[in-house]
C-alpha cells in the first residue's frame, strides 16, 4: 500500500491556516490551499514520520525490500513479515560474520528456526612433532547438524519447534550451501536434539 493510497489522510499543517487572516474567509483562498494539502498529505506524514520508515521494526511492509537493499540482505517476500523484519535488522550482525561457523549458525537460527553445530570438513592440520604421519585428506564436506528451537531456548524470533518433522531440512540446505566455500560440499543432518544429548 502506497502512502498516497490512505483515504482521507488528513494534513497535519493545513495550508489554508497559514495564510494571512486576511484569507481566512475566502472561499476560493481555502478550496484551492485544500486542494494542495490532499496532494501533499502524504509528502508531510511520510516525513513526519521518517525515522519509523528506516527502522525495521516499524517501517511499513512495503518499505522491507528496499531496507534490506540498504544493507545488502535478500529477504524472501514468502517469509512472514516478522522474520523479515528481523532479518534485516540483524543483517550488519550476519554479514560481519558470514563465512565463519558462527555466522551460519546464527543465520540458521534466524531463518529456519534452528540451533547448528557445524562441522568443517577443509583446512589444514599441523603436528608440532618431526616426522608425524601425514593426516588423512580432508573429508571435503561441510556437514551441519541441526536440531528444533525448543520452548525456553530462547526462540524470540520464531515459534519454539516440537518435532523434528517440523524443520525444513531443503531450507537448511539451501541456507548452508549459500555459505559454504565452493571447494566443499554441503550436508544435513536433523537431530531430535542437541547432540550432547543425542549421544550423536
Amino acid at each position: 500500500m502506497t502512502r498516497a493510497a490512505v483515504p482521507g489522510l488528513p494534513s497535519r499543517y493545513p495550508i489554508g491556516e497559514l495564510l494571512p487572516s486576511l484569507y481566512a474567509d475566502d472561499d476560493l483562498a481555502q478550496r484551492f490551499t485544500a486542494g494542495l494539502d490532499t496532494v501533499l498529505a502524504p509528502v508531510l506524514s511520510t516525513l513526519d514520520n521518517l525515522p519509523a520508515y528506516v527502522d525495521p521494526a516499524l517501517a511499513p511492509a512495503d518499505f522491507l525490500p528496499w531496507l534490506a537493499s540498504w544493507v545488502g540482505v535478500e529477504a524472501d517476500p514468502a517469509w512472514p513479515v516478522e522474520l523479515r523484519r528481523a532479518v534485516v535488522a540483524h543483517a550488519v550482525e550476519l554479514h560481519r560474520w558470514r563465512g565463519t561457523r558462527r555466522g551460519l549458525v546464527e543465520r540458521l537460527r534466524l531463518v529456519c528456526g534452528v540451533h547448528a553445530e557445524v562441522r568443517d570438513g577443509g583446512g589444514a592440520t599441523w603436528s608440532a612433532e618431526p616426522g608425524t604421519a601425514l593426516p588423512p585428506p580432508p573429508t571435503g564436506e561441510l556437514l551441519v547438524r541441526v536440531w528444533p528451537v525448543r520452548a525456553g531456548d530462547g526462540a524470540d524470533l520464531v515459534d519454539a519447534v516440537d518435532a523434528v518433522d517440523a524443520v525444513d531440512a531443503h531450507r537448511v540446505l539451501e541456507v548452508a550451501a549459500a555459505s559454504c566455500p565452493a571447494h566443499l560440499t554441503c550436508r544435513v543432518e536433523v537431530l531430535p536434539g542437541p547432540p550432547e544429548e543425542t549421544g550423536d
